[in-house]
């Protein structure tokens, strides 16, 4: 077997069974993938350098070909009503068809840490069929240095071989795409989608699993820090804003998608970005646009014209969901450690597609422990015939996808962790004012980020409070800098009754959302349901 690269680890291949492959090129720098990548046909240089990809039939993830696998270790531990289980002879059974399939092939390492606290990260090898897979991963993770490269010892392996097909006979898989997951053993098969963010969140999977059981919060956040040391976690599902908010000019940028806090602070799991492109414009996102004019960016499913190779952010042809991957040095206010003090703020961010929630809203420890195990934002109405309205969306923890763990056990340890650093707790709505989707307007970016500059430096908390009907939770009459007609939602909307049955309809779905988790919290988050009631 050929061994090539920038660094061969003396803890070395052959401890993942993939002796038998051709080739191996150990952690390549992106000029040699690069290389590589356009060899094999696998992408293209677009305009000013990234390399641009196509990811195939799977343009996202593929979340119900997801499965862990069900044995002593996991029996107690995992979720199972969020996740599917497979029993130890199949996953052995994937491993061993997967490791037959390496024959003859070459493949690409990287040796990785998922975690910028030394003392909770996680060392991480990842074994690609694809060369670009390798770029994006090397982009996303935290490269160690060349001396800690020496001694590298992976305690977690990912192997990712796209063109190997799941039997959903013998793996117990639902189709041909396969994500597995042994949390005994420590590693994810990952097959039959080209799909690379599937390796960023199996990182996201075992780091999940791991942290709690050590009081270390995993979180799928984006934190930025002020010059004063004031870091600021920003919660919130795909469409709401996190990486737009937390890319701050005036604050430095921690990390825009999963974090960790422990006793030491929060910390980046990530090295990089993966942020969406579609419609990106130089005038509302110039950090992140200029990251898609550099060499070593990976852009997925973004169209490029073929001749003058200049690219179309707003042609979603490809997908609907195409994405940048970039080094976090690709900002130019970010973070050089990837790490930062206890946070003094948390936001959760939603876009209320019915228009009923505030711009703001200040809350207590057991309401913030409510918000996020609700995991709620709204989807505006597709293209489907006769479908006219918004549909809710509740994503427990804000990535129910990627809890592989009870919700509670996360709700408890972020409301303990709040209580103990006296972090203050802000809902922001991020979607619609002046009526519901279809015919309110999206709230104003710049109102939006006056609000959260207002919160983040304190002074929102010296303005009056009123107490929110529906909810409970306090918010603010008026901001100085800020329009007061769209503090109040219901003053907004012209047709009044119009907003008290859409609200009347949110809390229910609220309500009923919260139901499975009430014998699982205290009496004080219980309280904060109720208030909604």
């Amino acid at each position: 077997m050929k061994q090539t690269g920038f660094h061969i680890s003396k803890n070395g291949i052959e401890h993942q069974g993939l002796d038998k492959a051709s080739a191996i090129h150990w952690n390549l720098r992106p000029s040699q993938i690069y290389e590589m990548a356009l060899a094999r046909g696998e992408g293209e240089i677009a305009d000013s350098g990234p390399l641009l990809v196509k990811t195939g039939s799977h343009t996202g993830r593929s979340a119900q070909d997801k499965f862990i696998v069900r044995d002593a270790t996991t029996e107690d531990t995992i979720w199972w009503d969020n996740n599917k289980s497979m029993t130890s002879e199949q996953f052995d059974a994937l491993h061993a068809d997967m490791l037959d399939y390496s024959a003859g092939k070459e493949f690409l390492v990287q040796d990785l840490f998922g975690g910028a606290d030394a003392t909770h990260r996680l060392a991480t090898r990842v074994v690609t069929e694809l060369a670009w897979h390798s770029l994006f991963i090397q982009n996303l993770l935290i490269e160690p240095e060349t001396q800690e490269l020496e001694g590298f010892d992976p305690s977690f392996v990912i192997m990712n071989f796209p063109g190997f097909k799941a039997d959903t006979a013998r793996h117990g898989s639902r189709t041909e795409t396969m994500i597995a997951v042994n949390f005994d053993k420590k590693i994810v098969l990952i097959c039959g989608t080209s799909y690379a963010g599937e390796t960023k969140k199996s990182v996201f999977s075992m780091l999940n699993y791991a942290l709690p059981a050590k009081r270390v919060m995993p979180m799928h956040c984006s934190v930025n820090v002020g010059d004063a040391g004031d870091s600021a976690v920003f919660f919130g599902l795909s469409g709401t804003g996190k990486t737009t908010l937390s890319a701050d000019p005036n604050r430095v940028l921690v990390g825009d998608d999963e974090h960790g806090w422990s006793e030491n602070g929060v910390f980046n799991f990530e090295g990089g970005c993966y942020a969406k492109m579609i419609n990106l414009s130089a005038e509302a996102e110039p950090e992140i646009f200029a990251t898609t004019k550099r060499f070593g960016t990976v852009l997925e499913n973004v169209v490029m014209d073929p001749e003058t190779r200049e690219l179309d952010f707003d042609d979603n042809t490809l997908a609907e969901n195409s994405r940048g991957a970039y080094p976090l040095s690709f900002i130019p206010n970010a973070s050089e450690t990837g790490t930062a003090g206890h946070p003094k703020n948390i936001i959760m961010l939603t876009a209320d597609a019915f228009g009923v929630l505030p711009p703001i809203s200040r809350m207590t420890p057991s309401q913030a422990m409510y918000h996020f195990l609700s995991g709620y934002t709204a989807k505006v109405a597709g293209t489907e015939k006769g479908v006219t309205e918004p549909e809710a969306t509740f994503s427990t923890c804000f990535g129910a996808p990627f809890m592989p763990r009870h919700p509670s056990e996360y709700g408890n340890l972020l409301r303990d962790l709040i209580a103990e650093h006296d972090a203050k707790c802000w809902l922001v709505n991020t979607g619609w004012t002046g009526g519901a989707y279809g015919i309110g307007n999206r709230m104003p970016i710049k109102e939006t980020r006056a609000l959260l500059s207002a919160a983040l430096d304190g002074s929102l908390n010296n303005v009056e409070f009123r107490v929110d009907e529906n909810f409970g939770f306090d918010v603010p009459v008026s901001v100085p800098g800020v329009d007061g007609s769209i503090l109040n939602p219901r003053d907004t909307w012209a047709d009044k009754d119009g907003y008290d049955a859409q609200a009347k309809k949110l809390v229910s779905m609220f309500v009923n959302n919260f139901d499975k988790f009430m014998d699982h919290v205290d009496e004080n988050v219980r309280a904060a349901a109720l208030a909604a009631e």
